[in-house]
């Protein structure tokens, strides 16, 4: 069964079009789907007649594009999941590429918007992002993580829990994880109706989740090795300060209440001590959460 999942806010021009064009998709593809669209809380007058194939749930406030997407992934059926965009920026068209990648063998696939129709605000934002930022800390090989046109198998989600903004990182989290990947080049018009929910901030919040995701796929099980170096460099440095403080005044006579620098030297050395034991405090969180798994 193949489950499409549309988190939408306030788009009610685009749901009727967006509803004719996927069944008339819909059914070339497969006989056995469902079409689950989530008001992510939604003030305008919109109209969608829920059936047997298309399903709607409503959230009665906004709560993110992240949690529609969790909420509509626990009321799927299928053993296929799609993610799609709700204006009209996507064409249901192209939902065979992603079937046909599905049946292949892939676990994961995700669109790559080659030709973009929208204004700077959004493409240059997204250019920085995809090429600067996931290249550089997450080495991925994606040409366009932020397109919401995704599609994967079920036991995808099942072992990365949607959260947060971190349906965007699904393919790379999927690729570390070991599953396999893959994209393909989707369609991409122009919006008609309604606004962009997203605007140039969204690069400032895309960098505190790629820094997120790295320290999730890179440390989760691990912390002691991203906190241990950093507290082990401040911590360091505070005792060869103090240690080159105490050296002067057991031999030379300085006066430490002349040398100013002792307060910094003292300072790292408890910053680097609270930072190694975040750390530690990391590894019995992992520990007792692995020990409560197997019980």
């Amino acid at each position: 069964m193949l489950s499409i999942i549309i988190p939408f806010y306030n788009e009610k021009d685009n749901l009727p079009l967006l509803i004719g064009g996927l069944t008339r998709e819909l059914k070339n593809i497969k006989d056995d789907w469902e079409v689950i669209f989530v008001d992510d809380g939604s003030d305008d007058d919109y109209s969608l007649a829920a059936n047997d194939k298309i399903k709607l749930i409503k959230h009665r406030k906004r709560l993110g594009k992240g949690k529609a997407l969790a909420t509509g992934f626990k009321k799927a059926k299928g053993e296929t999941i799609i993610f799609m965009d709700a204006d009209l920026q996507n064409d249901p068209a192209d939902l065979h590429q992603f079937a046909r990648r599905i049946d292949s063998g892939f676990d994961l696939v995700n669109g790559w918007r080659k030709v973009r129709n929208d204004g700077l605000s959004k493409t240059l934002p997204s250019s920085i992002f995809n090429t600067f930022l996931l290249k550089v800390f997450l080495k991925s090989k994606f040409h366009d993580i932020n397109c919401g046109f995704k599609a994967m198998k079920k036991e995808v989600l099942d072992e990365i829990p949607l959260y947060g903004d971190n349906y965007r990182f699904l393919p790379v989290l999927a690729e570390k994880s070991g599953f396999k990947t893959g994209e393909v080049v989707v369609k991409h018009h122009p919006r008609k109706h309604g606004r962009s929910k997203y605007g140039f901030l969204r690069l400032f919040f895309g960098l505190l989740d790629t820094l997120t995701t790295y320290f999730i796929y890179k440390f989760s099980e691990k912390p002691l090795h991203f906190f241990g170096p950093i507290g082990g460099g401040f911590f360091l440095a505070g005792f060869l300060i103090t240690l080159y403080l105490s050296i002067e005044r057991i031999f030379s006579y300085v006066l430490l209440y002349r040398r100013p620098i002792l307060q910094l030297g003292v300072l790292l050395i408890i910053v680097g001590i609270q930072i190694t034991m975040t750390g530690i405090i990391g590894e019995l969180i992992v520990y007792l959460n692995k020990k409560n798994n197997k019980l």
